[in-house]
């Protein structure tokens, strides 16, 4: 699970409980001023966003998935023309973007080129020590939140929320679930839909019931959206990801249905019986892994525009039904899973 931490001037409303979502098997650093529009054509869900004012932003990491960059080490391009965008349009909307290289750990570089731009409002997106723990997580009958693992390797996150808090600073912290659409870095439906294509078995570890939850890509800019500048949003954390939860199993059909393939043959196995080396042979943790969004449905009045068949439709539609992915397929631990399977059979 991803985090955005976003900086901004605003005064703090009080805290809004977590409740709980519906459960479903099934259908479950750049520099920039916001002064000019990207008109992309999307069959469903284009965002548009229109400042009353003009603001200065930074955003600082997300060369990966996340939207653009602002101030970044420099590793990876910053922009990416989309699916059905045209040259023109691509070339300029990239002619607008500055780009600063550097590294956030060098302070003084950053205190040198940073501080003195005064900006309004700083979108933090970083991939490192994500918080791994339960405290995510609401079981659809409990609105309790549990608390984090003092061991987790990913306890930075919650770490840079206290600090915040500590030096009285103006934050709002989104925590995506899974991530998924067009562009995905992550290959969280791109696995699905390379299996599918070539006809192959679904392997799914253990029973298949492991819950877990996606959030489309243009619902998580959306939320970017409705925090700037929203006093409800001071000092608060958010949920982000679509309404429903759902099985692997029914993610597998999910995804089928998505791109027009017959219901796929799930195969499942129990991890324990291989050995896999370094490659990861599912995408998803094997676990029930979900999150309440109640919270930023009512404070911030988000709606997800996306089901799930809807958004993996979209993420087909506009990326792997055209034919791009990110990642070659790879079926060598599928074989072995299925290797064992079928002479466990005979």
């Amino acid at each position: 699970m991803a985090k955005v931490v976003v900086l901004q001037q605003v005064t703090r409303q009080p805290p809004i409980s977590l409740l709980s979502s519906s459960l479903s098997h099934f259908n479950g650093t750049k520099l920039c001023q916001i002064q000019y529009k990207r008109k992309v054509y999307q069959p469903k869900g284009a965002l548009h966003v229109a400042a009353s004012s003009t603001k200065k932003i930074l955003i600082m990491g997300g060369t990966r998935f996340i939207g653009v960059t602002l101030f970044t080490r420099g590793k990876a391009p910053v922009t990416q023309q989309l699916p059905g965008e045209s040259d023109s349009d691509y070339s300029d909307f990239k002619s607008k973007i500055l780009h600063l290289k550097g590294d956030r750990q060098d302070f003084e570089f950053v205190k040198s080129s940073l501080s003195a731009e005064g900006f309004d409002v700083v979108y933090d997106i970083m991939d490192e020590r994500r918080l791994k723990s339960n405290r995510y997580g609401c079981t659809p009958k409990s609105a309790t939140v549990d608390a984090v693992d003092p061991k987790s390797r990913h306890k930075g996150k919650l770490n840079t929320e206290s600090l915040l808090e500590k030096r009285g600073v103006n934050w709002t912290s989104l925590r995506p679930v899974y991530i998924y659409g067009p562009l995905n870095y992550n290959p969280v439906e791109e696995w699905f839909f390379h299996r599918l294509k070539a006809g192959r078995p679904i392997p799914i570890p253990n029973s298949g019931v492991q819950t877990t939850q996606l959030g489309h890509v243009k619902d998580l800019a959306t939320a970017f959206v409705r925090v700037l500048g929203n006093e409800k949003a001071s000092k608060q954390v958010f949920n982000i990801s679509g309404e429903k939860y759902v099985t692997f199993d029914g993610l597998a059909k999910a995804c089928a249905k998505a791109g027009g393939f017959p219901e796929p043959e799930i195969v499942h196995y129990n991890p324990k019986e291989f050995d896999f080396g370094k490659k990861k042979a599912f995408p998803f943790r094997d676990q029930h892994f979900f999150a309440s969004v109640e919270k930023a449905k009512h404070v911030l009045g988000l709606k997800p525009e996306f089901d799930l068949v809807e958004g993996l439709t979209d993420s087909y539609n506009l990326d792997f039904g055209r034919g791009t992915f990110r990642k070659e397929a790879d079926f060598s631990t599928d074989d072995m899973i299925l290797n064992k399977s079928f002479a466990l059979q005979s």
